[in-house]
């Protein structure tokens, strides 16, 4: 779908991949509810009194227009199209979406993090064809692929989830026949442009020089019988939606993308296919194969255990979701035909979807043809895991294009990682080490002027840092700790604490311990983001390994004094610059 890029291509899946929930279809308690009903969660009204404080007692994140900031919180990659091996769009969106998974969790709040891949569709029976492999063989073998770079790049989803799984296609059934008895769905014939890669319909108008819009090759699709989603009735229901919940789509400017082409009036959609036969088959009528996008889309609710849906169920106590990270290309299936499929099924709908945007490498679209797509697993291999984390996570405003440099990646990662924040940490530690006995100062003086401006900044930062990601900023959340960092390399520079060795040496342990209490705060709060090298950071600084959420952001769990400490090692290894080829 869409471009190689920083977005998440077409997707869908089912497999459990932890340990967490199943995504069952055995007996069922069915909610009743009126057709063609918009049914949104309950609106929160922003509040400063909402507002994280830094008190142990302080359980949640900032509350939204969307969300609440202490409900059950679900979010979602869209499942990983199985045709070829993953690129830096899947690793993208999976750590956006890590990144906001694991700050909920520290945040105190109950977490269901889906991924997984989509199996369906004309273009895998195609791929699975050109290796001579049947369909299952070949998605079992891809599938794989995209499970383990999760895994690299420490990614914490709870499920993994594939479309080819039983109860999911059973859930997807269940979810057509209850479409089916809404008075949605009808038996027609489809004629028109198609697009086996975006797996798309698309009219005349929307065709760019002979192609889809993604640039993505079309094919006519010659008259066949085909089931029909009433996609048309609900363009006043999808207007009120957006209407009603300004923030239901983000940015902005996805969201007026959004508007402009509902405006632009709906017609009837295509949901299933005779022409291939890898597919989810349609209840009934066996000659028939759901459109990949119903199925795809269903996994964000087959994945909770639907069409169970009674109280104490995963689906009662995670639906609607909270959020939906997708990216750019995919934006229509999930802010159009979604919430349309939801409902005249008469179901809620998502919360809130965020659209990100496409990476380009040098300058240049990325593609096959041009030879530079990007591996992450060997920007991993390269750099290193965490290392890679950062430079995705703070390169680009969380939302927009971003383009890709080893040149730009080696800067900021030495820059940000091993001099700022790696140095940092080497200095105060091996000071303390060789200063204090090899352990915590066992004794410290009164905090000076400077000692509480900068202990007051590093309080701060939990509440700034949960506003950003409340709103999906994710650049502004990384920004915050990269300037709390330069603040602690300007207050040691300003103190000089190996001057002080010297002539003062109360005033050069009080000095390093409010430096390791900044450290302390800054690594938990960098968890999300680098969570190997921030667990090393406060392992170096004896912080106990269940002090460690945003709860213990507190004075009462500061660093006790006098904890033994081990020499420090280095983090973050400076990354060194290729020298030029012929100097």
């Amino acid at each position: 779908m869409g471009l190689l890029a920083l977005m998440a291509v077409p997707t869908r899946g089912f497999t459990c991949s932890s340990t967490i929930r199943r995504a069952g279809v055995a007996s069922c308690r069915r909610t009743v509810a009126k057709p063609f009903v918009v049914q949104t969660a309950p609106v929160a009204v922003k509040s400063s009194s909402r507002r994280c404080s830094t008190s142990v007692s302080a359980v949640g994140t900032p509350a939204t227009s969307f969300d609440d900031g202490k409900s059950p919180f679900q979010i979602t990659t869209p499942i990983y199209y199985v045709n070829d091996k993953p690129h830096i769009g899947h690793a993208y969106t999976s750590l956006a979406c890590d990144v906001i998974a694991r700050f909920m969790r520290l945040s105190g709040r109950e977490v269901f993090f889906l991924s997984g891949t989509d199996e369906h569709g004309q273009k895998v029976e195609d791929s699975a064809a050109a290796r001579d492999m049947a369909p299952q063989d070949f998605v079992d073998e891809v599938s794989v692929s995209f499970r383990d770079l999760l895994g690299s790049l420490s990614i914490s989803n709870d499920m993994f989830i594939r479309t080819t799984n039983e109860d999911h296609k059973k859930a997807v059934q269940h979810f057509w026949e209850d479409l089916v008895d809404k008075g949605a769905i009808y038996l027609g014939s489809y004629e028109g442009w198609y697009s086996v890669r975006d797996e798309c319909y698309y009219t005349e108008s929307e065709l760019v020089d002979g192609k889809a819009p993604t640039g993505a090759e079309v094919e006519w699709v010659t008259k066949e019988p085909s089931y029909f989603f009433k996609l048309s009735a609900f363009e006043d229901k999808l207007l009120e939606l957006y209407d009603s919940n300004p923030d239901f789509i983000a940015p902005e400017s996805r969201r007026n993308e959004v508007l402009s082409f509902v405006k632009g009036g709906l017609k009837d959609l295509s949901i299933s296919r005779t022409s291939f036969k890898w597919g989810v088959p349609v209840p009934g009528d066996d000659d028939h194969v759901m459109y990949v996008w119903i199925d795809a889309l269903a996994n964000y609710i087959s994945a909770l255990g639907y069409p169970s849906m009674g109280d104490g169920t995963d689906y009662d106590k995670y639906w609607p979701a909270s959020l939906h990270v997708v990216g750019k290309d995919i934006l229509r299936f999930h802010a159009i035909y979604w919430p349309a499929f939801l409902m005249a099924a008469g179901l809620p709908v998502p919360k809130r979807l965020f659209a990100h945007g496409w990476w380009t490498k040098d300058g240049q679209k990325i593609s096959k043809s041009l030879g530079n797509v990007i591996d992450p697993l060997e920007l991993i291999d390269k750099y290193g895991v965490d290392q890679t984390r950062f430079f995705l996570m703070s390169e680009v405003s969380f939302g927009s294009d971003g383009d890709f440099s080893d040149a730009k990646m080696i800067q900021k990662v030495n820059t940000n990682l091993a001099n700022e924040l790696g140095n940092l940490n080497n200095r105060v530690l091996t000071l303390v080490f060789k200063n204090c006995g090899k352990a915590v100062p066992a004794e410290i003086g009164p905090y000076s002027e400077d000692d509480e401006a900068i202990l007051s900044s590093v309080n701060s930062l939990r509440e700034k840092a949960s506003e950003h990601i409340s709103n999906q900023s994710i650049h502004k959340y990384v920004n915050e700790v990269v300037s709390m960092v330069w603040e602690a390399n300007q207050y040691i520079d300003k103190q000089a604490p190996w001057v002080l060795k010297k002539t003062d040496t109360e005033r050069m342990a009080t000095v390093l311990y409010v430096l390791m209490e900044v450290l302390r705060y800054v690594a938990i709060i960098y968890q999300p983001l680098i969570p190997g090298s921030a667990s090393k950071i406060l392992d170096m600084l004896t912080v106990p390994k269940n002090e460690r959420s945003f709860e213990h952001l507190d004075a009462a769990f500061k660093i006790k004094l006098g904890s033994p400490v081990t020499k420090p090692s280095p983090v973050f290894p400076r990354i060194e610059v290729p020298e030029p080829v012929g100097a």
